[in-house]
């Protein structure tokens, strides 16, 4: 008999910040580009302004995530940068998901 890599303890040690998925797309994001401003975001999330806050605050204050306040010309721009914890995070995150998954020609 093979043994299931997939354990119920496993699976509740992902990191919660990441694996809620509004929050795994914020950093997925985050992850590829240097900076991106919140009307971006908020476009290819298609989370509405009132969700992207609410999780970008947590991711913040997690330590994921810094938010850049600027201006273009007298216009306030928003924009997000993922920090080298969130970075981490978010590799430990597929990491463990990789784990979890059943490796190739098992059940």
């Amino acid at each position: 008999m093979v043994k299931n890599e997939t354990t119920p303890k496993a699976i509740l040690e992902l990191d919660r910040m990441v694996h809620e998925p509004a929050r795994l797309a914020i950093l997925t994001v985050l992850a590829s580009a240097e900076e991106v401003a919140f009307l971006f975001l908020q476009r290819v999330t298609g989370l509405s302004k009132g969700n992207l806050s609410s999780h970008t605050q947590k991711l913040e204050a997690a330590g994921y995530l810094e938010t850049v306040k600027a201006f273009q010309g007298r216009i306030p721009v928003t924009s997000f940068r993922i920090t080298e914890d969130g970075r981490t995070a978010l590799r430990a995150y597929h990491h463990q998901l990789r784990a979890l998954l059943p490796k190739e020609g098992k059940p």
